[in-house]
C-alpha cells in the first residue's frame, strides 16, 4: 500500500479536518475512494471497531491489514500515526 506522509502539527488539524483532507486527497489520486479503516490515536480508536483485537504482537495492525485484504491501496498518514485512513479506488 502506498503510504502519504502529512505533517500538518502547525495547523493544528481536528480528526474531522483530517478526514476531509484525506478523503480529498484519495478523490485526487486515486479518482473516486472508498474509505476502508481508519485509526484516530488520541482516541484510540479504530475503524472498524475491534480489528486490532487478534493482532496483539503483529507488527502490522488491524485496521491495516483489514484494509490490504480488501483491496486498499493509499494510506494517508497525519502527524507520524495520530491519523491514518485507508482507501481503495472504487
Amino acid at each position: 500500500m502506498l503510504t502519504l506522509h502529512l505533517d500538518a502539527s502547525e495547523l493544528a488539524l481536528t480528526f474531522e479536518q483530517s478526514l476531509k483532507l484525506a478523503n480529498a486527497t484519495a478523490n485526487h489520486l486515486l479518482g473516486e475512494a472508498m474509505l476502508l479503516s481508519f485509526y484516530d490515536r488520541d482516541r484510540n480508536l479504530e475503524s472498524p471497531a475491534g480489528v486490532s483485537e487478534c493482532h496483539v504482537g503483529c507488527t502490522t495492525p488491524g485496521w491495516q491489514d483489514y484494509a490490504e485484504n480488501r483491496g486498499g491501496t493509499l494510506m494517508v498518514n497525519f502527524e507520524r500515526g495520530r491519523y491514518v485512513f485507508c482507501y481503495r479506488p472504487l
